[in-house]
Parts: structure tokens; sequence; C-alpha cells
């Protein structure tokens, strides 16, 4: 997600390694199109492995040790767990895809979104409002 628009791409996946952070980027250079994109990440040993492919375009920016306060999308989990808080669900493809509408609808309202994560002090580009 991109604070400044609240534009965001929503991939869901059942897992997290080298390879699949690596398909995630994929997946985020063929939605960005042309644009170039900045990838605030913790040090997750699948974010920091030397296998990891970066594509062109993808520059990776890494917070500092123990500062999830400063990652932006930590305050979307609680808008994309309000789907989820408090149900039962049969099996996880029932939640999963309870998951995915959210995703849907959060992606639809990218003001929400810039609302919760573009922090005063995070970068703007000289459109921005």
């Amino acid at each position: 997600m991109e604070p400044q628009t609240g534009r965001s791409l929503s991939l869901l996946v059942d897992g997290v390694d080298t390879e699949v952070m690596g398909w995630v980027l994929r997946e985020l250079r063929a939605w960005l199109g042309e644009d170039e994109a900045w990838v605030v990440l913790d040090r997750a040993g699948w974010h920091v492995s030397g296998r990891l492919e970066v594509p062109e375009g993808i520059r990776l920016v890494f917070l500092p040790p123990y500062s999830p306060e400063l990652q932006p999308v930590e305050r979307v989990w609680p808008l994309v767990n309000e789907a989820v808080a408090n149900r039962y669900f049969q099996d996880l493809e029932e939640m999963m895809e309870v998951v995915a509408e959210r995703c849907r609808v959060l992606e639809a309202d990218p003001q929400t979104l810039r609302r919760h994560t573009l922090f005063h002090w995070w970068p703007r580009t000289k459109t921005s409002a």
C-alpha cells in the first residue's frame, strides 16, 4: 500500500519464505507498471536473504530493529482483522475468502488506508496534497 495515495495491492499467501517474497515483489512490479517503488520492510529472514531476487524499479528500505510502529502497513492489519475477529470459520479456506473480500473493500477505499498510514513524517512527492 502507498500511504500518500492509499492505493494498495493485496496478495494473500499461505506462507512466507524467500521464494514467496520474490513472487510478491514481481507481482508488485507488474502492478506498478512504469512506476518505481520503495518497499518498507523489517528484517525478516526472507526480506534480507541473499537469494531474494528484487525486480528492477523496486528498492527495499529496511526499518531499524524493533520499530514496527514505523511500518505504515502495521496500522492496516487491525482494519483487515475486523472481518475475522470473533468469528468461527469451518476451515482456513473460508477464513481466507473473508479476508480477501475485506482486502477488496479496503482497496476500494484508499482514503481510509491513507488516513491510517500517512504519518506526518512520511516523505511526500511534490504532487501530494
